[in-house]
């Protein structure tokens, strides 16, 4: 995964069904930035029936994906939370729905329908960015394999973020994850091993 769309800001919308009141919350987040997130929902929110939410997060180059139903029915909150940020293709995303019951029972079809519904409807009035994703690296190499390293940054399409030269050159370089093993391995063989390059965090 090279690139991948994300939230811009928060975004909320409100649905009421059968007196029950939907208050849906979307918002950016991290895998690192989840957990406290949605303990600061349920804590602002201590007073609702229910506050059920899902994710979707980058966790190194897989999707973690999460619902919580948060004592509804099985299935009937959060899955459907999920499958609207699945819908929207979207990742580093949490969304909350806080529940106050009206009195009424919806049945599961219509808990299902009024959790998506109002997470999708929050979604619609989300902005969304496209974020790009890099690996950077840091090549060292002594001065006769300069030209040899600035072809391969070349020939890569990487990005050069710094360049220095002392007894060695060093450059810093950026490029997509789907390109970035091969461009390892190409400097460390078209140089004969004389360049190293060590990935950075």
């Amino acid at each position: 995964m090279d690139a991948y769309r994300t939230l811009a800001s928060p975004a909320s919308a409100r649905l009421t069904q059968q007196r029950s009141r939907f208050v849906a919350l979307v918002e950016p987040a991290t895998r690192d930035e989840v957990t406290s997130r949605l303990e600061a929902f349920r804590r602002e929110h201590h007073e609702a029936t229910h506050v059920c939410a899902a994710f979707r997060c980058r966790v190194g180059a897989e999707i973690e994906a999460v619902a919580d139903d948060a004592g509804e029915p099985h299935g009937s909150a959060g899955a459907p939370i999920l499958q609207a940020l699945e819908g929207a293709g979207l990742v580093d995303v949490l969304a909350v729905v806080v529940r106050h019951f009206g009195g009424v029972k919806l049945g599961l079809g219509g808990l299902s329908r009024a959790y998506a519904d109002v997470t999708a409807a929050a979604l619609a009035r989300a902005q969304t960015v496209e974020r790009v994703i890099e690996v950077t690296f840091r090549i060292s190499f002594p001065p006769e394999a300069h030209a040899a390293v600035m072809r391969l940054i070349h020939h890569h399409a990487a990005r050069v973020l710094d360049i220095r030269y002392d007894t060695r050159g060093t450059v810093i370089a950026a490029l997509p994850p789907s390109r970035a093993d091969r461009f390892q391995t190409a400097v460390r063989e078209e140089t004969a091993a004389r360049a190293t390059v060590e990935r950075l965090p």
